[in-house]
């Protein structure tokens, strides 16, 4: 029996001290050992076997947290594990508290590609395995063939077409040797909510951008633009998701999804939830009124639709606790779990050919401000996001 651990974590902006990351935005010295403190003290809190990073623009800042979270691990381990010379070395609860150190052996960074210079700088992400890589993980941020997608008139004819042909932050796709098995996960970013504006040529700024002269249509728009290239961005990640699946890989999938679970980008995620029964259904070929499929057709529909599709660890834990809240943001009044782990049938209880299955589900939120707090702003120390740890059993 393997037991292993995967967790996401949105840092919130992790770079060195005295570097302007956004106009404006940096951290002083004391800042920056307030936020590496706390950083390197929440991945030993979590403890993961693997961790998907967001919002990291140097990896140096990101291994100076990790070293420092190694160090305190291995001081706590001298504390708390007993020596061979204790009868009691072998209780199962010592396994718990070990800290095993990752190094930087096991840490892959995919920078942004469209990174710019200090002011107008853009985050990559990274993964850490303690398990290392099955091959060298890959980037996915330019595509090579740019997703169109057509837009039909209503009555006929076409109505134009939206053309992705860049992600606004990489995807990671790592293979992780854990056990006898080697998992694909892929780490992922999409856009966020805010607004896409469109800035006149020779002007400083977009229009929207002016709060004093607030255009609520025009930002309306805006938050449109986002929400298409996010859902455009999920269905790049989908298509890589099913060519893993259809090669018999299990994957996991983990990041800032930037949408609730229910929203329709992170369903295109997931892939489709088949309909109860099929043989209710009216074929698409249908000639007369009572022209439906068949009991076999409908157990073959469902069946190919379950085979691609994901499930919510975070899902799987409310089904199996009976807890009715998690989240991993606050913002405004609105709490919301937008920070995912999803897996694979190969992990769903109700899979009886199933490689494993989750057993837990850890959620750490304790440092989440609502956003109208008027303290909020102070939480750069930390991060804005919850973190999230799905605890995995492999089947011998």
């Amino acid at each position: 029996m393997t037991q292993f651990s995967i967790a996401s974590f949105n840092v919130k902006n992790l770079i060195s001290a005295s570097r302007e990351y956004y106009r404006f935005e940096e951290y002083t010295p004391e800042e920056h050992a307030w936020k590496e403190d706390w950083l390197a003290n929440q991945l030993l809190r979590m403890n993961s076997d693997i961790v998907g990073f967001q919002e990291i623009f140097e990896r140096p800042a990101l291994e100076a947290v990790i070293a420092e979270a190694d160090a305190r691990g291995t001081a706590s381990n001298a504390d708390v594990i007993p020596d061979r010379s204790k009868r009691y070395h072998r209780k199962k609860i010592f396994e718990k508290l070990l800290y095993e150190a990752y190094g930087n052996e096991g840490l892959f960074f995919a920078p942004n590609l469209f990174d710019g210079e200090p002011g107008q700088r853009r985050p990559g992400l990274a993964i850490l395995s303690r398990f290392g890589f099955d091959g060298t993980p890959e980037v996915i941020q330019e595509l090579a063939h740019p997703l169109t997608i057509d837009f039909p008139e209503l009555g006929g004819g076409q109505a134009g077409s939206f053309t992705l042909t860049r992600l606004s932050r990489p995807i990671i796709k790592a293979r992780i040797p854990v056990g006898g098995q080697v998992i694909t996960v892929f780490n992922c970013h999409l856009k966020s909510k805010l607004g896409e504006f469109i800035r006149p040529e020779g002007a400083d700024f977009a229009p929207e951008a002016d709060l004093t002269a607030y255009n609520p249509v025009g930002r309306a728009i805006g938050e449109l633009r986002a929400m298409l290239r996010r859902t455009a961005e999920a269905s790049v990640l989908r298509a890589l998701i099913v060519d893993e699946l259809e090669a018999g890989k299990p994957v996991m999938v983990l990041g800032d999804l930037n949408d609730s679970d229910n929203a329709v980008s992170s369903a295109v995620i997931t892939g489709e939830r088949p309909f109860k029964n099929y043989a209710w259904i009216r074929r698409h070929d249908a000639q007369q009124k009572n022209d439906r499929y068949s009991d076999a057709e409908n157990t073959q529909i469902r069946a190919d639709i379950e085979r691609v599709q994901l499930v919510s660890a975070e899902k799987l834990f409310v089904r199996k606790s009976l807890r009715d809240m998690v989240y991993t943001s606050a913002f405004g009044g609105v709490y919301e779990s937008i920070d995912q782990i999803l897996l694979s049938r190969h992990f769903h209880p109700d899979n009886n050919k199933a490689l494993g299955e989750m057993e837990y589900f850890s959620v750490y939120n304790d440092h989440i401000t609502d956003g109208s707090h008027p303290e909020a702003p102070y939480n750069k120390l930390a991060s804005d996001h919850g973190q999230i740890k799905a605890h995995i059993r492999l089947f011998d």
